[in-house]
């Protein structure tokens, strides 16, 4: 796992040790480098620079600050517990549409971080967030067809497949389909168990 080590001073406890870090420039260097050293596994799922940059992650983390302050983006460092202060593990970003009342999600771990439910803990508080305080209807995941992991996490966590968005995704080597999923605000509180 990457040793990356952030003190932060705003985290976000969600249980099990696990914190959720608003990605600002306060973290952008510590962020980079988890980025830089997941990057090529990453751009299988999600196309991006050949070689992100410390001024490109400062860049788009400033970006990111503002979208947080004026409520469209709650852009987030996925953090454990470590020695002076939090292991950044992962990322997790809910794009929200207020006018319509909707968001997306997106999410990114560390190789070595899998398959500890981090995403799953991480998704769910942003979700109970999404509609609870921000009061949104409907958040959308979407994900390559091929990516099976993150389709079963959106259908353990409630998501409907609405549909597949053929060649919607643009790779260096070609377009690639899309799997589109959906929740609604009352299919998630009226589910009885968290997933696991």
């Amino acid at each position: 796992m990457s040793d990356v080590i952030t003190t932060a001073r705003f985290v976000w406890p969600i249980g099990d040790g696990i914190v959720l870090i608003p990605r600002t420039l306060a973290i952008a260097d510590a962020y980079h480098a988890l980025f830089l050293a997941n990057h090529v596994r990453l751009a299988q799922w999600s196309p991006g620079p050949d070689e992100p940059t410390l001024e490109a992650t400062r860049a788009s983390a400033e970006r990111a600050g503002r979208a947080w302050l004026d409520g469209t983006r709650l852009p987030l460092a996925i953090g454990v517990p470590a020695r002076n202060g939090h292991r950044l593990v992962g990322a997790l970003t809910l794009t929200i549409d207020a006018p319509e009342a909707t968001g997306e999600v997106g999410f990114w771990l560390d190789a070595a971080a899998e398959g500890r439910g981090l995403i799953t803990s991480a998704l769910t508080a942003v979700l109970g967030h999404a509609f609870g305080e921000l009061r949104l209807h409907r958040v959308e995941m979407r994900t390559l067809t091929t990516n099976d992991r993150s389709r079963r996490l959106a259908e353990r966590l409630g998501f409907t497949l609405e549909g597949v968005l053929r060649e919607a995704a643009a790779f260096p080597d070609g377009h690639r389909d899309v799997a589109a999923y959906a929740l609604l605000a009352r299919d998630f509180h009226n589910r009885t168990t968290v997933p696991a």
